[in-house]
């Protein structure tokens, strides 16, 4: 008699593993890395030089590599996709700059009649950085507060209604979900044998055989989700006693003044550069 091992299950509303005191961003409260990046990010949509977002982009990759808990798909993302796309993003923005304004500037390429100048390179990695400077300090937050963390902070300290934010969630919930039941039924068909064969006519005749028992699992998950919900007077109450706290400390407001002191600091050192 063979015994199998249990699936594991995956709590979706459970706490993450705890990070150690050196990662110290994923210890605080997900409003204080939003509300302490927030006027950067606004501030850095009106700059146009190349210092200021580049500082900015130092400065987000450096909390994150000393206070983040990194995994190897957030390490790729930030050392191999968001460079490549900050290079392909500032050509492409250089080709599409009007010659007339940056002509006065020095020609770094030609073909046939058409140039490249510096002056056009500058304002497409200057655009470039500054999206990867808005990225780099959305990521502080992104890639160090989990979804219910997030949800619970807006709930207890912005008062958002439960109602709206628990059922967000909920919603939210639904997509990992869904990619579960659909690696489930391509399991399944492949055993089957079902709409087999290789090439765009069979992969498409794949895909509307996953539409029904997707569209069936996703109608019987709503249903259960709104039973659970029911069965728990959700809704019925103007608040709800809440299992997993999110406070904000003094260390939220600390981190807040420090980010916004250091933002403070880059955009006055960075002013004469500015100007240009």
């Amino acid at each position: 008699m063979t015994i199998t091992a249990p699936t594991r299950t995956i709590d979706p509303y459970a706490a993450v593993a705890p990070a150690s005191a050196r990662h110290f961003l994923h210890h605080l409260n997900p409003l204080s890395k939003v509300a302490a990046v927030l006027p950067a990010m606004l501030l850095l949509v009106f700059v146009r030089d190349l210092v200021t977002p580049a500082a900015f982009l130092l400065l987000g990759y450096a909390l994150i590599l000393v206070g983040a808990r990194l995994t190897r798909r957030a390490g790729l993302l930030l050392f191999a996709g968001v460079p490549a796309g900050l290079i392909a993003i500032g050509f492409g923005f250089s080709l599409w700059v009007d010659a007339a304004q940056v002509d006065a500037t020095a020609p770094v390429l030609q073909i046939g009649g058409w140039t490249l100048y510096a002056g056009a390179l500058q304002i497409g990695f200057a655009t470039a950085l500054r999206l990867g400077a808005i990225l780099a300090l959305a990521l502080i937050g992104g890639l160090t507060t989990t979804g219910p963390d997030l949800v619970r902070a807006s709930v207890q300290q912005l008062h958002v209604p439960y109602r709206i934010g628990y059922t967000a969630l909920a919603a939210y919930r639904f997509v990992p979900r869904f990619g579960h039941e659909l690696a489930v039924i391509r399991a399944a068909h492949r055993v089957r044998g079902h709409h087999g064969g290789r090439g765009p006519f069979a992969r498409i005749a794949r895909g509307w055989g996953y539409v029904v028992p997707l569209l069936a699992g996703a109608i019987r998950h709503a249903e259960r989700v709104a039973l659970a919900m029911d069965s728990r007077a959700f809704g019925a109450h103007p608040t709800r006693t809440e299992r997993h706290l999110v406070p904000f400390r003094l260390r939220d407001t600390v981190f807040i003044v420090a980010f916004i002191a250091a933002s403070a600091a880059i955009f006055i050192a960075t002013f004469p550069w500015q100007l240009y």
